[in-house]
Parts: structure tokens; sequence; C-alpha cells
């Protein structure tokens, strides 16, 4: 996969975190990269103090560093920031770090060597993946930690983790790059910084969740449509002229697939006629007025992501048409830290919706299905504590959807007095994802449940695919049973695209995943 830094997409970021691909930079960045690198070449070798370059970091930005000494700053930098803890990143993330990483340093205006560029390449290419440890940035003057890791791994000094019989253990950096083939890098001037500075590590976690959470919204609208068909709910609210009288895209697309999912059924004419119930409860009726504001979120956040993956994000900044090094502040992650709220936002939401349509399937006054969906209520509890389940999580998910931005510790000795806690604002975002696949797979038991009920009436037949799909490994519930192992199977299903691909089926479906 060529990549031309600056001009990455979307498709091609989400490759990379799939995994599989060899990465090469476009050699029309080479020059770049050797001319910014001669300017930092001629700074640490000049009279002037340059910031990370011959001075210290941070607080110690004023401590010059001798000649004979900078390649050990840079060695001792990354030693010094390499203090992260928790579990590891993943590899998907991991993936996206040393790509995004090589693509921005490869922008030309970072300073470093092509060999920093290669090394990065090389380890992605040859499938490895260093040891991160998930916590322990704040999100500003660059991932710090977490990059600081990700760096020792190439300079042969920190760890890797390597499949050991299916299970991922860590080894010793040197041995690892010895086995592939791979020179352990050696920092030059500014290197280290460059390295570690930068927001890599909470893009390539928001975009983590951005991806991971694609089927899951997809799955999202087959199931919420199903639970339209079982409850005998109206398609009229999807009627296209509500939704261009408001003119919200996500919400416009959102019904148009909704529409049509619903095209066909059987079910929804046998009640178009004679049915007196004048509307729906929001839960049904209003899905694209909540998932449609959701979706938007989602490719507002899609939009920042793709422009942060391709920014150039360390400090200083190298110039080098007129041989100029700036100080800023491009490593301060406000931008992910937003985007990853607005993210939570809409995955908690829904997660909330779906479990609002679980309780109104449960509801024998509002669906008119049996009450809590169960054969011989009373004798059976149905889905009683399967809503409960759901209760819970959509819950816990309110309380993980808190930003994360609005939270800033001063550190280095109030030197860095605001920061973004993009990554925690990023790395939060999955367990919420797999909370949602959970009270989707919940209600699309509940769902399908309820069309047993309708029977011999049949669904659309994409609604009779998902149905299928789901009893292909969950049978209907005649008597109650041990419920746990059904919610796993149907999370597991949502999560993995598996309604999705019946999404796809539908001609002329809008594209949901564009950035706006």
């Amino acid at each position: 996969m060529l990549l031309r830094p600056g001009e990455l997409s979307l498709d091609q970021l989400q490759a990379i975190h799939a995994g599989g691909h060899k990465l090469m930079i476009d050699p029309q960045a080479l020059p770049g990269l050797r001319a910014s690198a001669a300017v930092v070449h001629a700074a640490a070798t000049g009279e002037a103090p340059v910031y990370g370059v011959n001075t210290g970091f941070g607080k110690l930005a004023s401590t010059r560093i001798g000649e004979a000494d900078l390649d050990t700053l840079q060695r001792n930098l990354i030693r010094s920031h390499s203090v992260g803890v928790g579990e590891p990143l993943p590899a998907p993330v991991v993936r996206l770090m040393l790509a995004l990483k090589a693509a921005s340093l490869a922008r030309g205006f970072s300073g470093v060597r092509p060999v920093v560029v290669d090394t990065l390449l090389a380890v992605h290419d040859a499938g490895l993946v260093p040891w991160v440890p998930a916590q322990g940035s704040v999100g500003a003057s660059g991932d710090l930690a977490p990059l600081a890791h990700m760096t020792l791994a190439l300079m042969g000094e920190g760890e890797f983790l390597v499949d050991d019989d299916g299970r991922p253990v860590r080894r010793a950096a040197a041995e690892v790059l010895q086995a592939a083939g791979i020179p352990p890098l050696t920092l030059a001037a500014k290197e280290g910084l460059a390295l570690i500075n930068g927001t890599q590590t909470s893009t390539a976690l928001a975009l983590h969740a951005l991806f991971s959470f694609e089927p899951v919204l997809e799955s999202a609208l087959v199931i919420g449509a199903l639970t339209v068909d079982a409850a005998r709910g109206s398609d009229g609210p999807f009627d296209p002229r509500i939704h261009a009288l408001r003119g919200q895209p996500g919400q416009i697309d959102v019904a148009e697939v909704y529409r049509r999912l619903l095209a066909g059924s059987g079910i929804r004419a046998s009640h178009v006629d004679g049915d007196d119930r004048v509307q729906d409860p929001y839960c049904l009726r209003c899905q694209p007025q909540v998932v449609g504001a959701c979706l938007d979120q989602l490719r507002h956040a899609a939009l920042v992501l793709l422009r942060e993956a391709n920014a150039v994000t360390d400090n200083p900044l190298v110039f080098a048409e007129d041989g100029a090094l700036v100080s800023g502040g491009n490593f301060h992650a406000e931008p992910v830290a937003l985007a990853a709220d607005a993210m939570a936002t809409a995955i908690a939401e829904v997660g909330a919706i779906a479990e609002r349509r679980i309780a109104m399937l449960i509801d024998a006054n509002v669906s008119r299905l049996p009450p809590f969906l169960a054969r011989d209520a009373g004798l059976n509890s149905g889905f009683m504590i399967a809503h409960v389940t759901a209760a819970a999580l959509a819950s816990e998910n309110k309380s993980l959807a808190h930003p994360a931005s609005v939270d800033s510790l001063p550190t280095s000795a109030n030197q860095e007095d605001h920061v973004s806690m993009a990554t925690f604002a990023a790395r939060r975002l999955q367990p919420m994802i797999a909370n949602v696949a959970r009270i989707l797979g919940i209600e699309w038991l509940a769902a399908a449940q309820g069309i047993e009920f309708l029977r011999p009436l049949a669904s659309s037949e994409p609604l009779e695919a998902a149905h299928a799909l789901l009893r292909a490994g969950s049978p209907a519930i005649d008597v109650d049973r041990y419920l746990a192992p059904d919610i796993e199977h149907a999370g597991a299903l949502v999560a993995d695209g598996a309604l999705g691909r019946i999404l796809h089926t539908l001609p002329g479906l809008p594209q949901l995943w564009s950035p706006a």
C-alpha cells in the first residue's frame, strides 16, 4: 500500500487497522525528509539553543546539552518516558500507531532521517507488535508514554508481543528484531522527541473505535427495523418527506435504510388497516432522528480523525525552506478528545434507544405481545431479566460517556498546564461498544421472539434473513432456558458484521460512513 504523506484516506486507515498489508512511503517524500534532517543537524552543531535538539525537555528546556551528549539525550528521553502501565494496546491500534507516525514524519517537517521512517515501516511489515501499555498518556505534549514504549522496542531496548501457542507473550525487543533481520534504531538529534511527540496513539485508539463501531451501528439499524415489525409498528415515520423537511443528512439516510429494510413486509401489510393505535412510541418512530444524529456525529468524528491522521503533530517543527525550527503545540490532542467524546455520546445513545425498544417489547400493554415475550407467562419469565441486563449495560455506558475532555491535570511542574485527556477519551470507547453490541444482541433475541408470535405472517426479505441468521444458532424460546449463551452468541454476531452483510445486499444503500 502506497502511503502519500498528508493524503491518507479513511479506507487506507481501515485496511491498515485490519492488517495484512505491506506499506511504502511515496518516494517523493524523501527530499523533504532529507532537507529537514539537514536543518536539525545544523542546529545540533550550532551555538543557538533549540528545544529538544540541544536542550532538555519540558521544564528542563533551559538546560543546555553539549554536542557530545545529543544522541544520549534522545536515548534517555525514550527510556525515561517509557512509564506506561496497564494492559497492552491491541495489535490493530499499534499497527495504526506505526503507520501514522511514519506518515507524519515523512511529511518532512520533523527533522528525522529516512532511516527512522524505514524502521517504523519495517517493524509494521514484519507483523511485529511493540508492547505498549495502554495507560499513562494525558493527551498533551504528545502521547508520550505509549509512543515511548513503541520507540523503545524499535531501539531494541523494549519489548514486543509475540504469539506463543495462540496467546501473546512479551519478548525482549533485541532478540525479536534480530530474528526479523531489522537493525535496532539508533537515534540522532531530535529523533526521539519527534517519535514521542504527537497524537498517534489517541488517534489510533479513536480510529479503532470508529472501525469497531461500524458493524455495530449497521446491526442496530437491522435490529431496530426487526423490532418495528415485531411490535407491529408503522413505517409512516420513515416517510422521506418528513426527513427532507428537517434536512439533517444522517436522519435522512437512516430513514431510507429503515424504509428499505421494511419494504415488502407481510407483517406491516397485515395491520395497515384496522389498527386503532395512532402513534408508535418514540423508540420506534424516532429512530431516524436519534440514530441519524448519532451517525452525523460519527461522520464528523471520522473527518476530524482523518485530518489528524494526516497531520504533523510533533514539536518543534522544521521548515527547511528557511532553515527554521519553530516551537508550537500541535501535540495537544484536543481535536481528538472532543471527537472521541462526541463518539462516546453517540455510542451510548445507540445503546440507550435499543434498551428502550427491549423495554417496549416486553411490556404487553405497549407491544401487544405476551408479557415478557414468554409463552405461559408466570410459569415462564421470558425476557424479564434479560432486559435488566440491557438496562445495566446502558446505565454503565451513561457513566462512561461523561466527557473526558473537560478534565485537565497540569503536569511537568505546570509547564504543561492544560491537557486534553484524549487517550483515555478514545480508549474508553471499546468497553462502551462491547456493551452496545450485547444490548443489541438482547434486542435481536427479543425481536425475533416477537416475530414468532406473529407467525405465519412474515417480515420483509432482509429482516427474515436477519431472523434466520439468529435462529441458526439460537432457537426460539418455548420455555425458560439458560439464556446467557444466546446473548453472547447474538452479541458476537452484532460485533462481527454479520447483520451488516445483510444490510449491504440492499441496492442503492446510502453510504453511511463517508466523513461529513
